[in-house]
C-alpha cells in the first residue's frame, strides 16, 4: 500500500431533504502524493474542428448529474464536481462490468485520522464519452465499497464523481435553467459581453478558488462591518450555498442567530456545527443576500483540511452558484457570471425537520433516517425508521427527493398532510405545520 486517500471532507450529508443537505461536501476528496489529479488535456471535443459540445444534465438535490459512457458501456451516472481533483468510481460493481484492472491500493482514513476498512484503487485507463466530448485515456480511483451511498442521498443512481479533469481540459459553461453544459475548445472560445462579471480563478492541484466578499450578520444594534475578502473553493459538487471555516480566519464568527446542527456524516461519524446566515456574498459586482451558511465545528476536520487544502477559507456550493449562468474557464483562469431566473430566489432551509433517504428497488422508498430535535416533525411525534408514503395525497413513489424537499420548505406556517408507515407496518397520518427555524 503505497498511497493514502484522505476522505476527510467528502462528507455526504444524509441530513434531510435537500435543504438539510447543508454540508454535502462533495467537494474535497483530498489526495496525497501518489493519488494526484491528472494533468494536461484529458478531454477533447469528439469532432475535429468543432468549437463546442452541448451536454444535458439533471439536477438532483442541488447536484449536477451527467450521463457518461465508459469503454463504450453505460450510460453510467456521475456527479460533476469541481472540488475533486481526481475522478472517483463509488460503485464497486463497475469493476467487474468494465473488466477493470486494479492498480495501486490506498487506504482511506476518516476525518479524525483513524484507519477504515475502505480502500481505494487506481484503475487502468478508460475511454470516457459524453455527447460531443471524449477522454481517450483517463485513469480513475475506485472505492472498495459504496460507503458514500450517493444514490440513496440523491434519490437516483449515482456511480461516482467526475472531478475537475473536464474543467482542466475545456472552457465549461453551466446553464442551470436549461440543464445544459456547454464545453468549448479553449483556444477558440470567445468570452461573452460586458453583462457578465469576470473574476480571477486561482488553480491549485486541479481545484479552483475564487475570492468573495462576505458580509457577516452584525450583532443586534451594531452596524455591519466591511465585507471580508475570503478565498472559497469553487464547488459544484456541494449542494449547500456556502460553508465557512471559522478557524481559517479569526475575523469570522458564527452569527448570533444560529442552529446547532448535524451538518453531515463522514467515515468517522457525524460532523457537527452550526447553521446561520451571512448578510451578503459579493461575487464581482453581484450580491447574494442573507445566504444560508454552514459553519463546521470540528477541529480535526479543519486541521486536516488546512494541511491538505491551505488555499481555502470555505467553499461556495451549487445552491449559490446555480443563481448564475456560469463559465468556468480554467485555461484562462477566470470565472464568468451572469444572473439567471434563480438569482432572486430566497435561501430557505428545510422547515420540517425530516432527514430523508431513498432506498429499495428503484430507490422509490422514502425512509426517514433522522428527526431533528425541536423541529415540527419531532413535535408531531414522527420517529426515525418510518417510511414516508405520501405528502398531501401525492405518493412519494412518484416524487423525486428534490420535489419532496421543495414541499417540505414551501412556506412558513403551511400545513401538510403526511401518510407514514411505522417499522412494524402500521400506517398512520400526521398533519405537520412547517416552521422556519433560521
Amino acid at each position: 500500500m503505497t498511497g493514502l486517500v484522505l476522505l476527510a471532507a467528502k462528507l455526504v450529508a444524509l441530513r434531510g431533504a435537500i435543504s438539510r443537505c447543508v454540508l454535502v461536501l462533495l467537494a474535497a476528496l483530498l489526495l496525497a502524493p501518489g493519488a494526484s489529479a491528472q494533468s494536461g488535456q484529458t478531454f477533447q471535443l469528439a469532432r475535429p474542428n468543432a468549437r463546442r459540445a452541448v451536454i444535458k444534465f439533471d439536477m438532483h438535490r442541488n447536484l449536477i448529474v451527467v450521463a457518461v459512457r465508459l469503454n463504450g458501456l453505460g450510460p453510467y451516472h456521475f456527479l460533476l464536481d469541481t472540488g475533486v481533483g481526481t475522478s472517483l468510481i463509488t460503485n464497486p460493481s463497475l469493476a467487474d462490468s468494465l473488466h477493470l484492472v486494479l492498480g495501486e491500493e490506498m487506504r482511506v482514513v476518516g476525518t479524525g485520522g483513524e484507519d477504515t476498512p475502505l480502500r481505494a484503487y487506481r484503475t487502468n485507463a478508460l475511454r470516457v464519452e459524453m455527447p460531443g466530448v471524449v477522454a481517450p485515456y483517463m485513469s480513475w480511483l475506485i472505492l472498495s465499497d459504496d460507503a458514500l451511498n450517493l444514490s440513496g442521498y440523491a434519490g437516483t443512481r449515482i456511480d461516482g464523481i467526475m472531478g475537475s479533469e473536464l474543467f482542466q481540459s475545456m472552457t465549461v459553461a453551466i446553464w442551470p435553467t436549461r440543464g445544459q453544459l456547454v464545453c468549448h475548445a479553449p483556444d477558440r472560445y470567445q468570452p461573452p459581453g460586458r453583462a457578465w462579471a469576470s473574476l480571477p480563478l486561482l488553480l491549485v492541484h486541479g481545484k479552483s478558488y475564487v475570492e468573495a466578499g462576505i458580509e457577516q450578520m452584525p450583532a443586534q444594534g451594531a452596524l455591519a462591518g466591511p465585507p471580508l475578502p475570503l478565498r472559497l473553493l469553487l464547488d459544484t459538487g456541494a449542494g449547500h450555498a456556502l460553508s465557512l471555516e471559522t478557524t481559517a480566519d479569526r475575523r469570522m464568527h458564527v452569527p448570533a442567530t444560529h442552529l446547532c446542527a448535524d451538518l453531515g456524516r463522514g467515515l468517522s461519524g457525524v460532523i457537527k456545527g452550526y447553521l446561520g446566515r451571512v448578510g451578503s456574498v459579493q461575487l464581482g459586482r453581484y450580491h447574494l443576500h442573507r445566504v444560508l451558511t454552514s459553519f463546521p465545528d470540528s477541529g480535526q476536520v479543519h486541521q486536516r483540511l488546512r494541511q491538505q487544502d491551505a488555499a481555502r477559507q470555505g467553499n461556495i456550493g451549487y445552491e449559490a452558484l446555480k443563481r448564475f449562468n456560469i463559465v468556468i474557464d480554467y485555461p484562462h483562469q477566470r470565472l464568468l457570471l451572469r444572473p439567471n431566473a434563480y438569482y432572486r430566489q430566497v435561501f430557505e432551509h428545510d422547515m420540517s425537520g425530516l432527514d430523508l433517504l431513498a432506498a429499495g428497488p428503484g430507490l422509490r422508498y422514502c425512509l426517514i433516517v433522522g428527526v431533528v430535535p425541536g423541529s415540527a416533525a419531532a413535535a408531531a411525534g414522527i420517529v426515525p425508521d418510518e417510511e414516508l408514503l405520501a405528502i398531501n395525497v401525492l405518493p412519494t413513489a412518484v416524487l423525486s427527493l428534490s420535489e419532496i424537499a421543495r414541499l417540505l420548505r414551501a412556506q412558513d406556517g403551511q400545513r401538510i398532510h403526511l401518510v407514514l408507515r411505522r417499522p412494524d407496518g402500521e400506517l398512520h397520518t400526521v398533519n405537520l405545520q412547517l416552521r422556519r427555524r433560521i
